[in-house]
C-alpha cells in the first residue's frame, strides 16, 4: 500500500518549491495540491481576521507564485460558478490608521465607493488650512464653501420635505454604529467634539451617505451645574475668546458641512455672543442647524435652519411616535419640517421604522442642509 508523506508546512518555508514537489507526486495530483492551497488561504484568514467589508484587511498578490506553478493548478481552482482570476493587488494603507473604521476604502478600486451613495472622503482639496490644533475649514479660492462641498446632494420631488438630525454621536460606540448602519442616508448625523476616534466615525458616516454636523458646546442657563466641557462658548466671552474656543472645536475633525448647538440656552439668547459665533462660522463657509434653541436669532450671514421640535424630549415610544407624526403634520402645512433627536436606542429604533415608510405616506425625507436658508 502506497503511503503519502506530506511536508510539514510553516509560513516562512511555504513557497513555489513546495507546491511543485506536492504537485509532482503521482499519488497526490492536482486535487491534493489545490486542497493544500485552500488550507493555506484558510490559515491566512485566521491570521488576518474575517474578510468582511467593515473589517480592516489587506489583499496579498499570488500572481508571482502561481506564474511558476505546475500545469493544472489554475484548472483545479476553477469552481462551478466560473474561474478565479488572479490579479496584481496593491495594499493601500489608511491615512488615519488608528481611527476606527478609517480603512473602509482600503481595497476600493479607483473611482469606486464602498457603499452606494457614499459622500466623498474628507478633507477635500482647497477647503482646509492648518490651524493651531488641526485642519480648519476655509472657503476655497474659487468660492466653494464647506457647506456646499460636504452637504448631501438633494433634489426635491415636489412632496413635503421632512429632515431629521440625530445627535450625541461618537461617545457611545454601539449607538453610533447603529445610527450609521440602520438610519437612511438622508438623515443628518451630528457628532460630539470630545468623542474619541472622531474622524474615523465621521469618515464612516459619510461613507454610508450621511451628511455630518459638528456639535459646538455652548453655555446653558444652569451653567456650571450643567457644564458642556472645557471649550464651552460662554455668553459673556469676548469675540476673541469665542473664536478661539470655536477654532479648537473646528480643528477636531473635517468633513462636516455645518455646526449645531450642544445646549446653549444662555449663549444663544445673547445677541452679541451669537453674532460673534455666527460671523466666525460664516467666514469659514459653514452652516448652522440648531435644535430650536436659536429660533429667535437671525442674521449672521450663514445658511441657517431651526428644528421645530425635539422628538425625544419625553423618552417613551408613544411620545416619540407622536412627535414624528407632528413633523408630518407640519410638513403638510408648510411644505417642510425639521426635527432633532438624540441617539437613544429607542429613538434610533423608532426613527428607522418611521423613515422606512415615509415615502409611502407621501413625504420626501431630506437632509437638514436642504432646509437651510442664508440669513444676512
Amino acid at each position: 500500500m502506497a503511503m503519502l508523506a506530506l511536508p510539514r508546512l510553516s509560513a516562512p518555508r511555504f513557497g513555489v518549491g513546495g507546491l511543485k514537489a506536492i504537485a509532482a507526486n503521482r499519488f497526490v495530483g492536482v486535487g491534493a495540491a489545490a486542497a493544500l492551497f485552500i488550507a493555506a488561504l484558510a490559515g491566512l484568514v485566521i491570521l488576518l481576521g474575517p474578510m468582511t467589508p467593515k473589517a480592516p484587511h489587506m489583499k496579498i498578490s499570488l500572481a508571482g507564485a502561481l506564474r511558476h506553478a505546475p500545469v493544472g493548478w489554475r484548472e483545479a481552482l476553477t469552481p462551478a460558478t466560473g474561474p478565479i482570476s488572479v490579479t496584481e493587488d496593491i495594499v493601500r494603507l489608511s491615512e488615519r490608521p488608528l481611527a476606527p473604521l478609517a480603512g473602509i476604502t482600503w481595497n476600493a478600486a479607483s473611482g469606486e465607493r464602498p457603499v452606494a451613495g457614499a459622500l466623498p472622503m474628507a478633507p477635500l482639496a482647497g477647503l482646509y488650512a492648518p490651524g493651531p490644533g488641526g485642519p480648519l475649514p476655509i472657503i476655497a479660492t474659487d468660492g466653494r464653501t464647506p457647506f456646499e462641498a460636504y452637504k448631501r446632494p438633494f433634489v426635491a420631488n415636489g412632496r413635503p420635505k421632512i429632515a431629521l438630525v440625530i445627535g450625541g454621536l461618537g461617545l457611545n460606540a454601539r449607538a453610533t454604529r447603529q445610527a450609521i448602519d440602520t438610519l437612511p442616508p438622508e438623515i443628518t448625523l451630528s457628532f460630539a467634539p470630545y468623542a474619541e476616534g472622531l474622524q474615523g466615525w465621521i469618515d464612516d458616516a459619510r461613507a454610508h451617505g450621511h451628511e455630518v454636523l459638528l456639535e459646538t458646546p455652548m453655555e446653558p442657563l444652569d451653567y456650571p451645574d450643567n457644564d458642556p466641557g472645557p471649550y464651552t462658548l460662554m455668553a459673556d466671552g469676548s469675540p476673541a475668546e469665542i473664536v478661539k474656543k470655536l477654532e479648537w472645536v473646528l480643528s477636531r475633525c473635517t468633513g462636516y458641512f455645518g455646526l449645531t448647538n450642544y445646549l446653549g440656552s444662555r449663549f444663544l439668547a445673547t445677541p452679541s455672543a451669537y453674532q460673534a459665533f455666527a460671523g466666525a462660522a460664516a467666514g469659514r463657509g459653514l452652516g448652522f442647524i440648531d435644535d430650536g434653541t436659536a429660533a429667535r436669532m437671525t442674521g449672521g450671514g450663514l445658511p441657517r435652519a431651526t428644528a421645530e421640535r425635539v422628538i425625544d424630549d419625553q423618552l417613551s415610544r408613544g411620545a416619540i411616535d407622536q412627535q414624528l407624526s407632528a413633523l408630518e403634520t407640519g410638513a403638510m402645512q408648510r411644505g417642510q419640517a425639521l426635527g432633532a433627536g438624540f441617539a437613544y436606542p429607542v429613538t434610533l429604533d423608532l426613527v428607522a421604522k418611521w423613515a422606512s415608510s415615509l415615502s409611502d405616506r407621501g413625504f420626501q425625507l431630506a437632509p437638514a442642509s436642504a432646509l437651510a436658508v442664508r440669513h444676512h
